[in-house]
């Protein structure tokens, strides 16, 4: 499990990247720059998600000592 939150992290933060350079600065919300909007704010979500998760096992591991 370990292993696969890393993995998901890394894809999702290549999938950050890559939408962030495709965002247009002007007009943020218009046609394809709308799209990578979105993409990017899913792609944080993923992270904070597979950190949360990885944090939560860490928890209780130690609980269990």
């Amino acid at each position: 499990m370990k292993i696969a939150t890393y993995i998901i992290t890394g894809i999702a933060l290549i999938i950050l990247i890559f939408n962030v350079t495709k965002i247009d600065v002007e007009a943020p919300l218009e046609n394809d720059s709308y799209t990578a909007v979105i993409t990017s704010i899913a792609a944080g979500c993923a992270i904070l998600i597979a950190t949360l998760v990885r944090v939560v096992r860490k928890i209780d591991r130690l609980a269990n000592k």
